[in-house]
């Protein structure tokens, strides 16, 4: 049979079950976007920047079990989509990366957009692939999929070359998919050794990571029999129910809400489940590791990385919980419920979020009024795409999460601008999901011109815009060291023109009376499939536990000169200006 290399693509996406492309098409990907548009399966989504295809398909592969797909132009388009692209390599997250190509056949150099795309993305992807032949492309596109979700997921770059897209070619056969069968290491003598670590100790607690999204069930289990307290990364707050007596908030560290800093300071064996115990994870690495440390996860590399293991456990998460649920089932290890801890975590809870209440003031939002509202309007399985900034953390601390994989935000490559297309994303993916965004006004920025593509595609996204005028995280790291705050300040922002420009409804929420009348009209208009801006007169002035934390962790670090150095300067500083 004759096949265009745009018509066997298609196939292939089918096949993997794909059901969504994101970018704009240009010459080298015509006969792609015409081939998709005869799918009945895919649907091809036109995005305002390629940057915004790329956490658009982020996200979806983050919610749902499809994986998220980029079709855009070699070169510039590719350029674009970078941000994206990196932080699904660092953050884990499957992706399809499809680029047209310069022509193979004509034997010319300088082609429009030619240039090594592959040198480009080695470092952004976990592989990459050029298409040399028409009976190539199935197969290539197949182990590109198994490449991207096999172990440690991550993005994958395809280069097909626009001469294999646009023409026809004798393709022997349409080979079907098949899932590769799973390969499930044993390692039954580690589980052992971790069950009896975890049963001798007398206050295990667990740490869990976005590795544990599809095992929550598993993770409740464990912590109950364990009737230890669990705290999450920064990626993995939807992993564990904040229902839960056990859950006790982002971090454990000292850059972690008091809750969790009192659940876990007698921590004599922790098991680190789905996470790498990266920076933000442990607060700048301001973390107290007990000596007896069970690690588990996915990619091998990772187990002992920064913290040395002393049982580590190389799989999925879900699968080694449940080897390790049934050693101690073995063992007959079923502690009784700890109502003493539970109360604590509860007290703990409670005194922080009064904290937050004691600093009301007028004229202003608090934020924790906000998520307690927000946290009440909105389903347990309400999506929430969050930005990079001080709103990250505020989220992190005061809005309780309750099912699994509804918060998606980036975290590793940190990249800001990623909510207002993620949200997208998860909307296209569940359209009978609440979808919110909770999004900083320089990062809003970025990104805010693609809620066009969200009132092209009648997805009604509500968009939560803390605006006070500045990059606040960082704004916040100067003013204590520096006095100051250079290049933080933004230009006047008018969100409204931004609503009326892009086609979504605007709300205003200017203080804490506006709070639930705001969110629940926000609510009421994204019902009918219109896109939302809500800007949020936000009260920055109380600095998050996670901010505190990560600053004294990082200036205790410094050598005496320079903390005398910084002492001295942000002292003089503060009397002269």
């Amino acid at each position: 049979m004759k096949r265009t290399g745009a018509w066997l693509t298609v196939y292939a996406l089918e096949q993997i079950g794909a059901r969504f492309t994101f970018g704009i098409p240009g010459v080298h990907t015509t006969e792609l976007y015409d081939a998709l548009n005869n799918s009945n399966r895919i649907t091809q989504v036109l995005v305002t920047h390629e940057g915004g295809a790329s956490f658009m398909a982020d996200a979806v592969s983050r919610v749902s079990s499809s994986i998220g797909v980029l079709t855009v132009v070699p070169a510039a388009g590719l350029t674009h989509a970078a941000s994206g692209i990196g932080e699904a390599f660092l953050d884990g997250v499957p992706m399809l990366v499809l680029t047209g190509g310069p022509r193979t056949d004509s034997g010319r150099q300088y082609q429009l957009h030619q240039m090594d795309t592959h040198k480009f993305m080695s470092g952004l992807t976990k592989a990459t692939f050029h298409v040399a032949s028409h009976e190539d492309v199935v197969p290539t596109l197949f182990e590109a999929y198994r490449v991207a979700i096999t172990g440690e997921p991550g993005p994958v770059f395809v280069e097909l070359p626009v001469n294999i897209l646009l023409m026809t070619d004798e393709v022997t056969q349409l080979p079907q998919f098949k899932p590769a069968p799973s390969h499930l290491p044993q390692a039954d003598s580690e589980i052992e050794k971790a069950a009896a670590l975890l049963a001798s100790a007398k206050h295990p607690c667990i740490f869990a990571g976005w590795g544990t999204r599809d095992a929550t069930n598993e993770l409740t289990q464990l912590a109950e029999r364990l009737q230890a307290p669990v705290a999450t990364t920064l990626q993995g707050l939807s992993v564990f129910p904040a229902t839960h007596p056990l859950h006790t908030g982002f971090g454990f560290g000292a850059s972690a809400v008091p809750a969790a800093q009192n659940a876990f300071k007698d921590c004599d064996c922790l098991i680190g489940i789905g996470t790498r115990f990266a920076e933000i994870a442990t607060g700048s690495y301001g973390v107290r590791m007990p000596e007896n440390l069970v690690h588990i996860d996915i990619n091998p590399a990772a187990i002992g990385a920064n913290y040395p293991a002393k049982v580590g456990l190389a799989g999925d998460a879900g699968t080694v919980l449940r080897q390790l649920l049934a050693a101690l089932a073995t063992e007959g290890l079923k502690r009784k419920t700890d109502d003493g801890l539970r109360a604590q975590i509860a007290k703990d809870k409670a005194a922080y979020r009064e904290s937050w209440y004691r600093n009301d003031a007028a004229g202003i939002v608090n934020p924790v009024r906000f998520f307690d509202e927000l946290r009440r309007q909105m389903p347990d399985d309400g999506i929430l795409a969050i930005d990079d900034g001080n709103h990250t953390f505020l989220t992190a601390e005061l809005m309780p999460i309750h099912a699994p994989k509804s918060v998606i935000l980036p975290t590793d490559f940190n990249c800001m601008g990623y909510a207002v297309p993620a949200a997208i994303g998860a909307k296209l993916a569940f359209p009978e999901r609440s979808v919110q965004a909770i999004v900083g006004d320089g990062a809003f920025t970025m990104t805010c011109m693609e809620i066009l593509t969200a009132a092209a595609n009648g997805l009604g996204v509500v968009y939560y815009v803390f605006n006070d005028g500045e990059l606040a995280q960082i704004a916040q790291a100067q003013q204590i060291p520096y006095s100051r705050k250079p290049c933080t300040q933004l230009g006047k922002l008018n969100i409204e023109g931004v609503a009326l420009a892009t086609g979504a409804a605007y709300v205003p929420m200017n203080d804490n009376a506006d709070i639930v009348g705001a969110i629940a009209k926000a609510n009421e208009i994204a019902s009918s499939g219109r896109p939302v801006i809500v800007a949020v007169k936000i009260d920055y002035a109380k600095k998050t536990a996670f901010t505190v934390g990560t600053m004294k962790t990082n200036f205790g670090r410094f050598p005496l000169n320079e903390k005398l150095r910084f002492l001295t300067r942000a002292a003089v500083r503060h009397v002269v200006g």
